[in-house]
């Protein structure tokens, strides 16, 4: 069991709300009725995702007496002016006749919560998000809309921003897109014509005579046919999730944040790498974690783990530049992902060397990254729909009997260096899941993102159950750190301390 750190003692804050408003688009857009593309509709369930961003006090702004409150002014500002080119962020979801999901673009606008919170940035828990970045307190609480904010002054005088979005709707590389957009209006800085947001869901349209890809048929499920099968539960059942929860066997999911120096991360792809020179930071990354999870099985003596138990690893992949050649969908707005999953024999994986394991996901990521693969789904997709039926992610299916299993996103490629509101970039970026990640997977959800200071190191968010992550802090305590705000000074090359 990890050590309790200081953070961890750290003592509860009050957050004080000052304004709650609805910021609507400074110009009207046209009302209109938007449907959700193939690939949107493969998240079956509202799964909202956090985005925060922390920002230090400068001693010094380009923009004199931009104080706290100031700069939230001016984000509301931005806000509303970034609105129009992105107008259906302003309305709302709505089901429609056939009881799909749509987007209502109806210049509803988005939930702007104003607060303060008795705590100095230096007393913040950055490692364990579940106190610090719970819903209602830094994370707002999304009532109504498709995006909630939340910007927070601290006692110190530095600011924690907070985006709330609906997966169903967009993916990190769109909520990325939309907040770096945001950042510039904010510094009257007006988005390009070429660089605008596109909405054009015919750009992913099915073909008219579907060739369905076969690896569609490895990874996804028919919910129909996973539903009516006697020794399969339903992904997103209630009861499902209950029973998890109130098994001895297996413990509560946490959210933590931790630091791997770029010195380490390139050491771990040296060592993947002795068969195959073309191995990634993140196919290196993901072996050590799923050898990680294998070893922490056995260790436990977990009683899913036997000879026919099987432990699976999914993994993000963005499909834009696979879909389009001459970057059509550089600027699209919405899902264009898969979660490919692959399974090994728990005491397999926990055998095979590190640079084995890597080579099976660098040939198994080949073997899906592939337009075709893409197309399959948006035909798979509309096949179901002409059934009436729906399809998802078959890791989404897999329970925690049925072996241990994650998912892996890489936030490697997100532009957070660039979001600068008038105080210079921030310190510290990541997302978060305050209310879970269950619909997409039982077993958790890591991302990896650079930290914003131009080092190559990253901050790893992992949601995973926490007596997993204890055995990863005492296995790997050479390799990654729980973050904290004296390291996060370290990270930065600043006395963060001094300046606040």
């Amino acid at each position: 069991m990890a050590g309790v750190r200081d953070d961890e003692k750290a003592k509860p804050f009050l957050v004080k709300i000052r304004k709650e408003e609805v910021v609507a688009p400074i110009a009207s857009t046209p009302e209109q009725w938007l449907p959700l593309s193939n690939l949107d509709l493969l998240f079956l369930s509202k799964t909202d995702v956090a985005t925060f961003f922390v920002f230090k006090k400068p001693v010094v702004t380009n923009t004199p007496n931009l104080d706290a409150r100031s700069l939230i002014t001016n984000m509301k500002k931005g806000l509303a002016q970034v609105l129009v080119p992105f107008f259906p962020v302003a309305g709302e979801l709505v089901h429609n006749s056939v009881g799909e999901i749509e987007i209502w673009c109806n210049n509803r606008g988005v939930d702007f919560v104003e607060a303060y919170a008795d705590v100095e940035l230096e007393k913040l828990n950055l490692y364990n998000l579940d106190e610090s970045f719970a819903l209602g307190k830094l994370v707002p609480e999304k009532i109504r809309g498709i995006l909630a904010v939340q910007a927070t002054e601290l006692k110190c005088g530095s600011v924690v921003v907070v985006t709330l979005y609906d997966h169903r709707y967009a993916d990190g590389y769109s909520g990325s897109m939309f907040i770096v957009s945001w950042a510039e209006f904010t510094r009257s800085k007006p988005l390009m014509i070429y660089n605008r947001p596109s909405f054009r869901r015919s750009l992913l349209i099915p073909r008219r005579l579907g060739c369905i890809d076969t690896s569609v048929q490895d990874m996804y499920v028919d919910t129909t046919i996973t539903s009516s099968t006697p020794n399969n539960k339903n992904p997103t059942s209630p009861t499902t999730l209950l029973n998890n929860d109130h098994n001895p066997n297996i413990s509560t999911i946490s959210s933590r944040l931790y630091h791997i120096k770029a010195e380490h991360i390139k050491q771990l792809q040296i060592q993947a790498s002795l068969n195959n020179t073309n191995i990634t930071k993140i196919e290196s990354f993901g072996a050590f974690l799923w050898k990680m999870i294998a070893k922490y099985s056995l260790a436990n003596n977990n009683k899913y783990v036997n000879d026919n138990k099987l432990c699976r690893m999914g993994f993000f992949i963005e499909g834009r530049r696979l879909l389009a050649q001459d970057d059509a969908l550089q600027f699209y707005f919405g899902n264009v992902l898969s979660i490919p999953c692959w399974a090994k024999k728990t005491y397999d994986l926990n055998d095979e060397p590190l640079n084995q394991v890597a080579q099976e996901i660098h040939e198994s990521l080949r073997g899906i990254s592939r337009k075709e693969h893409f197309l399959g789904i948006l035909d798979w997709v509309e096949a179901l729909r002409r059934l009436k039926s729906r399809g998802t992610f078959r890791i989404s299916t897999f329970e925690m009997e049925d072996g241990p299993n994650f998912i892996l996103s890489s936030g490697l490629r997100l532009e957070f260096e660039k979001v600068d509101f008038g105080w210079g970039k921030p310190i510290l970026s990541s997302n978060h899941m305050p209310s879970g990640f269950q619909e997409i997977s039982k077993g958790g959800y890591v991302m990896p993102l650079l930290i914003p200071n131009g080092s190559g190191d990253w901050v790893v968010y992992m949601h995973l159950h926490t007596s997993l992550l204890d055995f990863i802090e005492t296995e790997a305590s050479n390799f990654l750190t729980p973050l904290t705000f004296e390291h996060l000074g370290k990270i930065n090359n600043t006395n963060l301390k001094s300046k606040i």
